[in-house]
């Protein structure tokens, strides 16, 4: 046996116990790496010696730590790659044309054999999780395409893929995709045109991202953002090639986020999954199934995404990415929050995530106020639904809500959080510059990020109300809340992406109603809310029995379709038994007072 066969032997039997140490078939294996599922049988058989940037790939993919990298020995050519084109599956009839994908297939070819190293490279770091490794192999191919203005593009849609700060908009990015279309205008042919529809649908993401003067694009608002993300979608035409599709239809559904209606991303991220299930990098799969979740939450579908949280997980455990962990632990801590599984959650959010988020940070991995903005959401809403707000003012945690002040919807994080612990003057003086800030809320996007921040602005007008002496606040800030409010339409108000649930936009809209003095009207949308979580949730089920409870002593006795006692009782049990101390002690208060004297507002 020769030296390189004893080479090819030993790289073999290793690169087989990591795959399967791994939990991968080879079928897996295939797809993550582009090559054929025959052709790393070979190599794992110790039939054909490996080339070094197989031998990477696989290694970056199994999460070897150099072990398989170290054993290539072959400096020679690449090995023979899977044949896109040809794996490419026939379109049912009447549906759209296959063609080489720009960014990865035939396209990205001709721009030469280290280019497209350098692509591939990216692609394994970036499923990994490595996104600054990732970034570092798309900017050198990026400059080794000095010249070639379609060769640029291809890189520059593949750095727009990186993660950028919430709610601010990426500089140098914006910077990027526009010089790279403006080198691309008068360019023809099917390769420029789905190139131009990439860019613009990053454009249109990054452009969105801002959420306010200071953190926008100054020629180009985030509406701006969403009116390029429609147009874009209005040039996915049949002839469109999956990869530019996928593209296309992940980025625009986040340019949209803000300004569509969630059952409108819903039906985008379907598209995804769908197109995603095609011949196309396995990236998609992954952007698809979080989209989806998403989506689903949004329009209160739970259980559904419970089921695509499955889904993730299964996608997640082939990649063996830390970042895909973190993305199933943050799903994960979403659901344990939503269920009153608060001891599961505080182990993640006080245990695990802190190594991750340090670890991420470190390796530059991600942008670091990704993480920290999500691990800062979860815990403080884990603090409010056991009625231990005062412990974020005694921790580091209250500076972070406070050093994300521009983003709205923390400033309404903290209002809440001062009326938890009795500063209900400093929370209506937050209220109101919010408001007069907004117009009246009015200058707020549509929907995303907007409807997480009119909820907690409700419970803070409910907790200023229950207190009294606020009412000229009240009385400035509550009719433009309901109005802007009663144009969401029914469903959750998801923080993040994702963070948290917060609860059914109807028991918000019930809050307003409540304080409006409009008791008849907000029972119905308790009533409706606890039709929402019941089964789902029973921190929620919880509070929806309280505040329908509320609304029930608002009326006379006369006018009370129901006795108020035992939706007290059933709500008082479940807060005993999950923890949820406030509620408790507002449950018990209103049992004590009896039937017959007005109720508090807020639950």
């Amino acid at each position: 046996m020769t030296d390189g066969e004893q080479d090819a032997q030993v790289f073999g039997r290793a690169l087989h116990e990591r795959r399967t140490r791994a939990g991968l078939s080879l079928a897996d294996l295939a797809s993550l790496v582009h090559f054929s599922r025959g052709f790393l049988s070979r190599i794992e058989n110790g039939h054909r010696r490996v080339s070094r940037d197989l031998a990477e790939l696989c290694d970056t993919v199994l999460d070897a730590h150099g072990e398989l990298a170290a054993l290539a020995t072959d400096p020679g050519q690449d090995t023979p790659r899977k044949p896109r084109d040809a794996a490419r599956r026939r379109p049912p009839s009447g549906g759209p044309a296959r063609r080489p994908a720009p960014a990865s297939g035939a396209g990205a070819g001709r721009f030469g054999a280290e280019f497209q190293r350098l692509l591939d490279r990216g692609d394994q770091r970036y499923l990994a999780g490595r996104m600054e490794e990732a970034d570092e192999h798309y900017r050198t191919a990026h400059r080794l395409a000095e010249g070639d203005p379609e060769a640029r593009a291809t890189a520059a849609v593949r750095l727009a893929r990186r993660w950028s700060d919430p709610g601010r908009v990426d500089h140098e990015l914006l910077h990027l995709l526009n010089g790279s279309l403006a080198a691309l205008a008068g360019a023809e042919g099917p390769l420029a045109a789905g190139l131009r529809l990439q860019l613009n649908a990053h454009l249109a993401k990054k452009l969105s991202m801002g959420i306010s003067e200071d953190t926008a694009w100054p020629p180009a608002g985030p509406s701006r953002g969403a009116e390029l993300a429609r147009r874009t979608l209005d040039g996915l035409t049949p002839t469109v090639d999956d990869d530019t599709r996928c593209e296309v239809l992940t980025e625009c559904r986040w340019g949209l986020y803000d300004f569509a209606p969630a059952a409108k991303c819903l039906s985008l991220s379907l598209q995804l999954l769908d197109c995603s299930m095609r011949d196309v990098p396995p990236y998609f799969r992954g952007e698809a199934l979080i989209a989806l979740a998403i989506d689903q939450l949004r329009v209160g579908r739970v259980h559904g995404a419970s089921g695509t949280r499955a889904q993730h997980a299964r996608h997640a455990a082939r990649t063996r990415s830390t970042l895909a962990r973190w993305q199933q632990c943050t799903l994960g801590t979403l659901f344990d929050l939503w269920s009153g599984r608060f001891d599961s959650a505080s182990d993640w959010i006080f245990g695990e995530s802190r190594t991750i988020v340090a670890g991420l940070e470190a390796d530059l991995s991600v942008p670091a106020d990704t993480l920290s903005q999500t691990r800062l959401g979860q815990a403080y809403w884990l603090l409010r639904e056991r009625g231990r707000m005062a412990d974020l003012f005694s921790s580091e945690l209250a500076g972070g809500v406070e050093q994300h002040g521009y983003f709205p919807v923390w400033r309404a994080g903290l209002a809440f959080a001062l009326c938890e612990v009795g500063e209900h003057g400093q929370a209506a003086d937050r209220l109101l510059a919010l408001a007069r800030e907004s117009e009246g809320f009015t200058r707020m996007p549509p929907d995303g990020w907007t409807v997480p921040a009119l909820f907690l602005l409700a419970e803070v007008c409910a907790a200023l109300d229950a207190r009294g002496g606020h009412e000229a606040a009240l009385a400035e800030a509550v009719p433009a809340l309901r109005t802007r409010l009663a144009r969401v339409p029914q469903g959750l108000a998801l923080a993040g992406w994702p963070v948290v649930l917060l609860g059914p936009t109807d028991r918000a809209m019930g809050l307003l109603d409540l304080v409006a003095g409009e008791p008849v009207a907000a029972l119905g949308r308790f009533r409706q809310a606890e039709r929402l979580v019941v089964g789902s949730s029973a921190p929620h089920t919880a509070r929806a029995r309280a505040e329908q409870a509320r609304a029930l002593l608002r009326l006379s006795p006369g006018r009370r379709d129901t006795d108020p006692a035992p939706l007290l009782r059933s709500a008082l049990a479940t807060a005993e038994s999950l923890g949820m101390e406030s509620l408790a002690v507002q449950c018990r208060a209103l049992l004590e007072q009896g039937p017959d004297r007005p109720a508090a507002t807020s639950a």
